[in-house]
């Protein structure tokens, strides 16, 4: 798989919360030098984010109802728009996990949808359904329902949960979606190896805090 654009696969993420100013104007230093497809930080950050990576064709990314998800609508849609407004080109927002396994897939539907319609149509919109904490079923169930409510992405893990992405998960989300919209594996990715294992199950996007010396590894044709 060496003729990918890794580079170009990869959210290079920094959500942590002691990072500093420094820690996301790093970040934004190395998403240009290896021309990442986004940086991925927090709310707060991404006018400075946006600022950084001006002229490049690193795209900016923030969340919604990050890490939980367990937050009202309202908050988990003005927090995308805020986004948005400051310079967020995609958001990676947390579905309502608790309410999904409540059997209250309406209500997890309009979250999703609330968030989509929040961000504006020329905004890419990921759903974390933090697949370790649903059966096979429900992962799938969480992707269509993603799907419904118009996201182009869902996306395996926060980090903030249990063990992040694995390839089975993403062969259980890619066959729920076929191909439709896309499948984002996040998550303990740390290793070029373990992020083309994951491009081999489905995966679209690679989220990772380890970009570099994903990178690094590939280049150099070892893990």
């Amino acid at each position: 798989m060496n003729d990918i654009k890794l580079n170009r696969m990869i959210d290079h993420t920094i959500l942590k919360p002691e990072a500093t100013e420094q820690d996301v104007i790093d970040l934004c230093e190395e998403g240009k030098k290896y021309d990442f497809w986004s940086v991925v930080v927090n709310t707060h950050y991404v006018s400075l984010a946006a600022s950084q990576v001006k002229g490049s064709e690193v795209k900016v990314c923030s969340i919604a109802g990050f890490p939980l998800g367990a937050v009202r609508s309202a908050v988990k849609a003005f927090e995308a728009e805020r986004a948005v407004a400051d310079g967020a080109d995609e958001i990676d927002m947390v579905l309502n996990i608790g309410a999904f396994k409540s059997g209250r897939k309406g209500l997890a539907r309009d979250d999703i949808a609330g968030v989509v319609k929040a961000a504006g149509p020329d905004t890419l919109v990921k759903v974390i359904i933090e697949a370790a904490v649903l059966t096979d079923a429900e992962k799938q169930e969480a992707c269509r329902l993603a799907e419904e409510a118009g996201a182009g992405f869902v996306k395996t893990s926060t980090g903030f949960g249990p063990p992040g992405a694995n390839p089975r998960d993403v062969r259980i989300m890619k066959e729920a979606i076929g191909g439709r919209i896309g499948v984002k594996a996040s998550a303990g990715i740390r290793t070029a190896a373990a992020a083309l294992e994951l491009i081999e199950a489905g995966a679209d996007r690679i989220g990772t805090s380890s970009g570099v010396e994903i990178m690094k590894g590939f280049r150099a044709g070892s893990s």
